[in-house]
């Protein structure tokens, strides 16, 4: 054990040495994610709560004809600009003037007044996605109108609006303010296992790749230590810094998700303090992974940029099952708890939503994760001992 410790230490003061590991380390990867993805939910949050207050404007031809439909859109939010009667319409759109047009046919008041469906017309280039908010818009108030007229319709002649609703739908929903944020807080799994594998990749490659490049591998083995407690001191010392990178991104998630205007959409992250702390005991059987697993492909470099461009392209495998868990909405069944990193995510996502986790799924998560991080190192000592690993 004190040999370890010894490689171990040495290893750590390296790496607290070099000023851009350190950054990559400890800044880059575990605040990186957190400053994006708050960043962008806010933005996108903004836009949402803006799109139900904010005022549109439309411009209309023909107003004229229906002055009650007129009324009724001025007072679901919108600002009418009428323009005059024989405008090309499809000409203002298509030289993109305006988003949409409303149009209303000359025969709207006789149709209307004869009980005959009156022709309103909407012209807008959906190709382009600055119409699509205008014009879903503008949709939405011509549907209502169309079902309350309807409706009075029914009324005047006698007959009750229920006999055209034959189903009466009665939505039950039974999520709740934290499950439902999840499906906005659920990816912050990913920005976790992005900030293990950046922190402790440089630091993985440099012990390796990095020492054969500089030729200080052949002396560094000529030392009285076994190679096995050599390379267990090097993954003792990766997995250190992506145990630090990692608690530095749950903090960071901490306190950027009550930054969040959640509760303006009735959702809540449920991401307090004693959740964050069973996300780092929940995550650390993959630091251990990920040591393994980013020190194992180093060995086969044989300079710093190649392990650099291996370890840049094997991050993404880890990240792959929580991108699949994301957009198939997997539940944290047994033999998903067998697969590192989507184990840890869906256990994360039990816990955010609320949901007690089942204690045999937690164990079944740490021993397959542990049990895959120990062949892996097994295969690193055996990889020190070839001596091809001096070629």
């Amino acid at each position: 054990m004190r040999s370890i410790l010894t490689v171990f230490f040495k290893e750590v003061t390296d790496n607290f040495r070099d000023r851009r590991t350190m950054l990559s380390a400890l800044l880059f990867g575990p605040l990186l994610g957190p400053v994006v993805f708050s960043g962008m939910i806010s933005l996108m949050l903004s836009n949402q709560l803006a799109d139900v207050d904010e005022t549109l404007e439309y411009p209309v031809i023909g107003a004229e004809y229906a002055p009650n439909l007129m009324q009724f859109l001025r007072q679901n939010n919108v600002t009418l600009k009428e323009l005059p009667t024989g405008t090309d319409g499809e000409a203002l759109v298509r030289n993109r003037e305006y988003p949409v047009v409303l149009m209303i046919s000359e025969s709207f008041p006789r149709h209307f007044t004869q009980g005959i469906p009156a022709t309103v017309s909407t012209v807008a280039d959906q190709s382009s996605q600055k119409t699509q908010k205008p014009y879903g818009r503008l949709q939405a108030i011509l549907e209502g109108y169309n079902k309350k007229t309807g409706a009075l319709r029914l009324q005047a002649r006698g007959i009750s609006s229920v006999v055209v609703q034959p189903l009466l739908i009665d939505d039950i929903d039974v999520s709740t303010p934290a499950s439902r944020a999840i499906m906005i807080v659920g990816v912050i799994t990913y920005f976790f296992i992005f900030a293990v594998l950046m922190g402790g990749m440089y630091l993985a490659i440099d012990t390796t790749a990095g020492e054969r490049e500089r030729g200080s591998l052949e002396s560094l083995l000529s030392v009285p230590v076994s190679r096995s407690h050599m390379i267990l001191g090097k993954l003792m010392a990766t997995a250190a810094f992506m145990a630090m990178s990692l608690l530095m991104s749950i903090v960071a998630f901490y306190f950027s998700v009550r930054l969040l205007p959640l509760e303006k959409i009735n959702m809540v992250a449920n991401f307090s303090l004693p959740i964050a702390a069973k996300t780092f005991l929940i995550m650390l059987p993959f630091v251990a992974f990920g040591a393994a697993f980013m020190t194992i492909i180093a060995t086969f470099s044989k300079t710093y940029k190649e392990a650099q461009s291996y370890l840049s392209m094997a991050m993404m495998l880890p990240t792959l099952p929580i991108m699949l868990a994301i957009f198939t909405s997997l539940k944290p069944e047994s033999s998903f708890m067998l697969v590192p990193s989507l184990s840890q995510h869906l256990l994360v996502t039990e816990m955010v939503k609320g949901i007690p986790l089942d204690p045999q799924a937690i164990v079944l998560s740490v021993v397959s994760t542990l049990a895959i991080a120990l062949v892996l190192t097994g295969l690193s000592i055996y990889r020190y001992y070839q001596e091809s690993l001096l070629v």
